[in-house]
């Protein structure tokens, strides 16, 4: 009854299944396989345009890697303040883009808002040789809050972007969460509304180690060859990541899980909210719930076995939950079950 995180879960079995099929036989390395070959055109119908696909196995070099496609080392990237490659990853979009900046903009609920970026634009010294150069957007997408944004919001951060000059990279660790919740075609909320380059994520959803880097414009993917390369990034076995993110793809799997653990995460925070003293913090969009609970029920849970992070630190009352593609129903029951159980003791 693990609810630290969706990184915390094994493989799909589709996806097990996947890797074992294309563990027969031999085959061409460093993506001269059919199966990575495939992908190309796979991807390409999913998002109804034609796209550069890059296989990698983790999300920080999907990130690092896209945005140094569009930030050069006297850049800037503006993202929200709790953004991923802000908060947890070590410093990789920095190292990769060879010393761009990251410009942290404040936003309730994990969300940038349009304003917001146009207020930072103005004051950002383009054409000014003394200052880095505005660059780049980066959303997650879903947030750090695990809310979603929807198509209008992104298009019209794209809009103030693309009008100062900018290039668009999309967080997508939880994709298939925000296009399960916004229940939309994943064009809608990528390339149709601006974004040029997405961190696609399957490994949270049920994939061992795959993502991909997707570039819905030719010209910035020209040189992306070389620096997944120069990155590590070019496996000699690539196929077994790309027999992941087929299958993920194939029957419409990444959706599947996506909308299981939703549903799972809606149903959690509905339970929680019952609970004497709590609050749910952020709305419930994906799969993630940030619930604000009496210290008493706290350490009732951790008593009982849960696993969960504290957000804010190791005191702290505010508990981020995380559903995934596997979570059991029963688990989410037992766990509301003895919130309200601790509850009902602590206010007694």
């Amino acid at each position: 009854m693990n609810f630290c995180s969706d990184n915390t879960t094994g493989a799909a079995p589709e996806i097990m299944a996947a890797l074992a099929e294309a563990n027969a036989g031999q085959t061409m390395p460093y993506g001269e396989d059919a199966l990575t070959k495939r992908l190309t055109a796979r991807f390409g119908e999913v998002f109804e345009t034609d796209v550069a696909v890059f296989p990698v196995t983790t999300g920080t070099a999907a990130n690092a890697l896209s945005l140094a496609l569009m930030a050069p080392p006297f850049g800037v990237v503006f993202c929200h303040r709790e953004a991923h490659i802000a908060v947890n990853e070590c410093g990789a979009p920095e190292f990769y883009t060879g010393g761009a900046k990251l410009k942290l903009l404040d936003g309730s609920d994990g969300k940038i808002e349009a304003e917001t970026l146009a207020a930072a634009l103005a004051g950002a010294g383009a054409g000014d040789v003394h200052h880095v150069q505005p660059a780049a957007l980066s959303l997650s997408q879903q947030t750090e809050a695990g809310t979603v944004y929807g198509t209008d919001e992104v298009g019209a951060l794209c809009e103030v972007a693309h009008g100062h000059g900018l290039g668009v990279h999309m967080d997508g660790a939880r994709f298939a969460n925000a296009v399960a919740h916004l229940g939309c075609a994943p064009a809608e909320v990528t390339w149709r509304a601006g974004v040029d380059v997405l961190a696609f994520g399957a490994t949270k959803n049920g994939a061992l180690a795959a993502e991909a880097v997707v570039v819905f414009k030719p010209e910035l993917a020209r040189d992306l060859g070389y620096r997944r390369k120069r990155a590590g990034h070019l496996l000699s076995k690539m196929r077994f990541v790309s027999a992941q993110l087929e299958a993920y793809l194939a029957a419409g799997l990444w959706l599947k899980n996506a909308t299981h653990a939703n549903r799972l995460a809606a149903t959690l925070a509905r339970g929680l909210a019952a609970v004497p003293g709590a609050e749910v913090i952020h709305p419930v969009h994906g799969n993630e719930v940030f619930v604000r609970l009496p210290e008493p029920v706290i350490a009732g849970l951790l008593a009982d076995g849960f696993a969960f992070y504290r957000r804010g630190g190791e005191n702290a009352t505010t508990l981020r939950l995380v559903t995934a593609f596997n979570t059991r129903a029963e688990d989410v029951r037992a766990i509301v079950d003895a919130a309200r159980r601790h509850g009902r003791s602590a206010a007694q």
